[in-house]
């Protein structure tokens, strides 16, 4: 029997006809009997049985996809689960998107938003924009804050926030804070203050006014080089009383208080170059409840 034979055996042994003989293959070389190793079997045909079982998977598969998909807006399964699955998951996340549009536009010179609804959710998402307005760079800046104010105080609590607001950024202020009287930092450095909303609470509501505490945290310092006031952490709650005025919620008042604060975490702290690279690398957000 020659090994190089095949002509007469099938892939699996036997003669062709009775298929009860025994093949027995040797190593495939160049003479070698340890040579090469063994040829590969050619790969058997899927029986058609087998391929629309497969076929029928992948259709389940997908169309099991596309059921759970997001993005419609009829309530039904393809808008994520049934409405009692959805209230549960947001009854157990309160601080879950809620999937409504929470602001309808801004503000053309501040970029502030504006457009808020007139429900809890809409005086929520306002108390975090504005919280985070009254707290930025902008703030430190006569004419910035001036515009800022104008933005988010109702029309009769204008002239009390710039009075109240003027003093506390008075040029003794910002001096000792490190900065020039128009509250520029030195060359070469970057003044930093955000404030970051972690969360909103309700702690009074009706149609016309709403009461809104923001826990946040907040950066401020100078960054660079040689700083002498670098970048900090702080931890806060902004409480600002709004109103229903001209179809948008404006604030009456807001006041600050400290915490709560977690303990603070094992991060090690990053250059003053890389603090001066992400605060102007990264811009902020539009916050909504």
């Amino acid at each position: 029997m020659s090994p190089s034979g095949d002509e007469h055996y099938d892939s699996y042994g036997g003669e062709h006809g009775d298929g009860r003989l025994t093949r027995t293959r040797l190593p495939d070389g160049d003479g070698d009997a340890f040579g090469g190793g063994r040829r590969p079997r050619p790969t058997p045909k899927p029986s058609r049985s087998l391929l629309t079982v497969v076929s029928v998977v992948v259709l389940l598969i997908a169309a099991i996809a596309f059921a759970n998909r997001g993005g419609g807006g009829d309530g039904s399964a393809s808008d994520g689960g049934s409405k009692s699955s959805r209230d549960k998951n947001e009854a157990a996340q309160p601080t879950a998107p809620t999937g409504q549009r929470p602001v309808s536009g801004k503000d053309t010179t501040t970029g502030i938003a504006t457009g808020f609804p007139r429900t809890e959710q809409g005086a929520q998402s306002a108390a975090a924009n504005y919280a985070v307005a009254l707290g930025s760079v902008e703030m430190y800046t006569r004419e910035s804050r001036h515009a800022i104010v104008n933005t988010v105080a109702a029309p009769q609590a204008i002239p009390e926030f710039e009075q109240v607001l003027d003093k506390a950024y008075s040029s003794n202020v910002l001096h000792r804070i490190g900065l020039s009287k128009d509250g520029k930092a030195p060359e070469g450095l970057t003044f930093v203050s955000r404030t970051i909303p972690i969360g909103t609470k309700i702690k009074e509501y009706s149609a016309n006014t709403a009461t809104i505490d923001v826990w946040s945290t907040g950066l401020s310092g100078i960054a660079g080089e040689g700083s002498k006031r670098p970048v900090k952490t702080d931890w806060f709650t902004v409480t600002l009383k709004l109103s229903w005025t001209g179809n948008d919620w404006k604030a009456l008042a807001h006041s600050l208080t400290d915490g709560p604060a977690p303990v603070s975490g094992d991060v090690p702290v990053s250059g003053a170059d890389q603090i001066t690279e992400a605060v102007e690398g990264y811009g902020g957000f539009t916050y909504a409840r």
